[in-house]
Order: C-alpha cells, then sequence, then structure tokens
C-alpha cells in the first residue's frame, strides 16, 4: 500500500498514463482512508486535516503512470436558464443558501439535490431536472467567500 502525506507538484502530459480516482464532492474532503485504484494499487491518504481534493488534482505518480482525482457521478439539479437574467437568479437564489454550483460550457447550472432546492426552483417556474452526474463543485455546508 502506499502511503500518501502530501500532494505532489505533477501536472498531467500526453506521456503519462492517467489512472482516474472517481470521487464525489464529499469523498474528496475525506482525506484519511484507503483508496484501490482500477489498476489495483491501494492508497493509503494521510493527508493533513483540512486538506480538500480537487478534481484534476494529482494524487500519486509512479513511474509513466499518475492517480488523478476525478468528479464521480451525484444526485443533482440540472438548472436551464432561458436568460441571462434567469441564470443570474439562479445564481443568487442559490449563493444566498450557501451551495456551490457547476456550470457546464453549455451554460446549463447544476447544484447538489435536496428536495427543498427543487421545490424552490420549481416554484420559480425554471426549467429543472434532477439526474446523475458528475458534480466538480463543493458539498453541501462547504463554501467559501
Amino acid at each position: 500500500m502506499t502511503r500518501i502525506d502530501h500532494l505532489p507538484h505533477v501536472h498531467v502530459n500526453p506521456q503519462h498514463k492517467v489512472i482516474e480516482l472517481a470521487m464525489t464532492s464529499y469523498d474528496r474532503q475525506r482525506v484519511r482512508r484507503r483508496l484501490v485504484a482500477e489498476d489495483g494499487m491501494e492508497l493509503a491518504l494521510e493527508l493533513p486535516t483540512g486538506t480538500t481534493l480537487h478534481v484534476g488534482q494529482v494524487l500519486h505518480q509512479a513511474g509513466h503512470t499518475v492517480y488523478v482525482v476525478t468528479a464521480a457521478p451525484e444526485d443533482v439539479l440540472v438548472i436551464k436558464p432561458r436568460s441571462m437574467n434567469e441564470a443570474a437568479f439562479v445564481g443568487h437564489m442559490i449563493g444566498n443558501l450557501h451551495r456551490d454550483i457547476d456550470i457546464a460550457d453549455d451554460g446549463t447550472i447544476a447544484a447538489l439535490w435536496d428536495a427543498p432546492l427543487e421545490m424552490r426552483l420549481q416554484q420559480a417556474k425554471l426549467e429543472v431536472v434532477r439526474t446523475q452526474q458528475p458534480f466538480r463543485g463543493k458539498p453541501v455546508g462547504e463554501h467559501s467567500h
């Protein structure tokens, strides 16, 4: 088992073989645990308390192989704003709840699902769908200003 007590300063390049370590937003905060990668490599995370892993973060390098954090599918609400005003309204509404969002290249906005948030968005007559997809943001209760 490989012990990881600090994060390496490695940039992924085309010569690297990338092994993805899919984690939920909550799991990216759990930095004292055991992981088994798809290639069988066992990693013992022993990172300092308060460390948060980010999507794209390299956890370990073994030769030309790098182990990289990716976003695992989670239960999310996806909102499709129909205008810039609606996008600003969604950002303001979710931001006031101190929740993180994940904005896709196509302009859709994702937030971690919970029933009260879904109800508020539907009451505001927004186009919202509950689905499973990778979420790159922070978990509920974990935000910064």
